[in-house]
């Protein structure tokens, strides 16, 4: 299968790109490494990767990559942790809703051409920022009140704009929800603002690498963001990778929508302290909170029922060996300046 991947040096892009080309398919990379600037990946010089670098938005550009594509994953957006959805609240749903129509309209064109089979929608855990039925199930997004933040509500967006495309033209789609990625491959953002966080400034705005670099840094006592008993199912990114993957593979998954999640939940306080120990391992966590932010979901546990029913997909890798991956690799990046 020929598949082209927007946003393709983006972190969970990352995972993905390698997963897909181990599992034999051919794939087409674009981005504009707006993010964190020009990449260089393992898989650059694989014999079936094209790495192309352009804009998104740019349609006439995604219809050429788009020929003799069987498969569209759309996963180019502007995103980030939680301080970019109040300082970015705008151009977050400005940005991603050109992005987001940008592809509809390429994908629509080349499936009409008879060549492209489906678009793979990265969507977002977010879309639940409202959610008060746990474990939240596929479906729940449409009896919720809709996000408060304008990063949810456009997430949200891209599965209507998935399903308007499909009822007007008959675009098959799969809609993917990622939930709270971690792994390596995250550096400080380019357009990152830099956030105070006790003696350490922070521009990565990811609950992992933030608290394992200012661990690093020596920070002691450890911040965290509220009082740590916000819930989050940190996700490899591996096993996210292998979930879209299928996803995208299974005739099954057409015109579904699947959370991606591991079955384990975490508070911020236990992760906190998980952090602690991995790179201080010296007694008890010293821990200390910063106030909150207004968009600080307290609760995000999804059903993952469905994408084990129906892809045969679970998260496998427990967080605390993600974790013995990350901070080795957080380390070398505060060492070369990278964080």
């Amino acid at each position: 299968m020929k598949i082209l991947v927007t946003g393709s040096a983006g972190f969970i892009a990352g995972y993905l790109v390698e997963e897909l080309l181990n599992a034999g398919h051919e794939v087409v990379g674009l981005d504009n490494f707006s993010k964190y600037g020009s990449l260089e990946r393992a898989y650059d010089a694989h014999p079936r990767y094209r790495g192309v670098v352009g804009d998104a938005k740019d349609v006439s550009l995604l219809r050429e990559l788009l020929e003799g594509c069987d498969h569209f994953v759309a996963g180019a957006a502007i995103i980030g942790g939680i301080t970019l959805f109040h300082d970015l609240a705008y151009d977050l749903i400005a940005e991603n809703e050109r992005i987001t129509a940008a592809s509809f309209d390429a994908a629509i064109a080349a499936h009409r051409a008879g060549s492209l089979k489906k678009i793979t929608v990265i969507s977002s855990s977010m879309v639940f920022e409202s959610a008060t039925t746990f474990p939240t199930e596929e479906g729940e997004q449409h009896r919720c009140p809709p996000p408060a933040s304008t990063y949810g509500f456009q997430k949200l967006a891209t599965e209507y704009f998935a399903r308007g495309a499909f009822e007007q033209y008959k675009l098959p789609y799969t809609i993917v929800r990622p939930f709270n990625c971690v792994g390596i491959g995250e550096r400080r953002a380019l357009s990152g603002k830099q956030v105070l966080s006790g003696n350490v400034r922070l521009a990565m705005s990811h609950v992992v690498p933030d608290l394992v670099q200012k661990l690093v840094k020596g920070q002691d006592p450890l911040r965290i963001l509220g009082d740590g008993r916000q819930v989050r199912h940190y996700t490899y990114g591996g096993d996210l990778a292998r979930g879209i993957r299928l996803a995208i593979e299974s005739l099954a998954a057409t015109n579904e929508d699947f959370n991606l999640s591991t079955a384990e939940g975490t508070t911020v306080r236990e992760l906190a302290e998980l952090c602690w120990a991995k790179v201080r391992g010296d007694g008890p966590a010293r821990i200390e909170s910063d106030p909150p932010y207004l968009y600080d979901v307290q609760r995000r546990v999804p059903s993952v029922e469905k994408a084990r029913r129906i892809l045969g997909f679970e998260a496998t890798t427990p967080l605390s060996r993600a974790l013995d991956e990350i901070v080795p690799w957080i380390r070398e990046q505060v060492e070369a300046g990278g964080i």
